[in-house]
């Protein structure tokens, strides 16, 4: 289950976030997988990390890791705050990461991240999720698929073509770990709207520069048991020509590398 958002405040100067009673790091070496924000208490242990080829980008690198320090920061302000104590008093450690790994570069313009989170704070095992975003190197900014789709209109012709081709490769996916027909009611349950689809990406491509297609990124739980792990649903390029815009037309193509296939397991 995912965890209730949580809302703070912290004072910052730069990239560095001043805290009264946690040390926080900037370091460098992402090769190594040191984590770019590190905050380390008693009871309390919050990391960001970017992966290097975010790093060779600046005004990605900058946003994500601004991103990344705020969701720090509001994790460390809120940490005692639902019993009055301050987050040394508390008992017990917890561990809170977030990574942003690149997934694919696209016409050398379209770069899809994936941020994914682990969080332990007691019990019998810790909770783990992914979303994405999609950032645009010409613009400078995230944005979403719709510049690739002539229509994106909640339940209309290009998201439930998307929905079909999900539940379709989340079924043949599941026959690959002994889960089939499980959970179909979570599967079916996946709307054709683009906020509550899932977390998507573009998924590379055995043609330089291009995307084979969408991934949907679905974390435990969400369309199975924990047990199971997360999906990762595959709609090919194909599924989704009728539906493409000019732009869309002109990234697509190729097949999906073989590499790639279920990258969750």
């Amino acid at each position: 289950m995912r965890r209730t958002a949580i809302i703070g405040f912290a004072r910052t100067t730069g990239f560095a976030v001043v805290f009264a009673c946690a040390a926080l790091t900037d370091l460098a070496p992402a090769a190594e997988q040191k984590a770019d924000i590190l905050i380390k208490t008693k009871t309390i242990e919050i990391s960001v990390t970017l992966d290097v080829r975010i790093k060779a980008d600046p005004a990605l690198a900058r946003n994500c890791h601004a991103e990344g320090k705020k969701w720090a920061a509001e994790l460390h302000a809120n940490a005692g705050k639902t019993n009055g104590e301050s987050p040394e008093s508390l008992s017990g450690a917890s561990t809170f990461d977030r990574t942003y790994s690149m997934r694919s570069v696209v016409n050398g313009r379209y770069v899809s991240i994936i941020r994914g989170e682990r969080e332990y704070t007691g019990g019998a095992h810790p909770n783990h999720w992914e979303d994405t975003i999609l950032w645009d190197r010409t613009a400078n900014k995230r944005i979403s698929i719709r510049p690739f789709f002539t229509e994106t209109a909640d339940n209309g012709p290009a998201l439930n073509a998307m929905r079909q081709a999900i539940i379709a490769s989340l079924k043949i996916e599941k026959k690959k770990r002994g889960a089939e027909g499980t959970n179909l009611d979570l599967i079916e349950g996946i709307e054709p709207e683009l906020l509550k689809i899932g977390p998507v990406s573009l998924a590379p491509s055995t043609v330089q520069g291009k995307s084979s297609g969408l991934t949907f990124h679905y974390a435990p739980y969400a369309v199975g048991s924990y047990a199971e792990g997360g999906y990762v649903a595959f709609v090919p390029w194909e599924t989704l020509k009728p539906y493409l815009t000019r732009e869309g037309a002109a990234i697509f193509g190729g097949s999906r590398p073989k590499g790639d296939e279920d990258p969750q397991q």
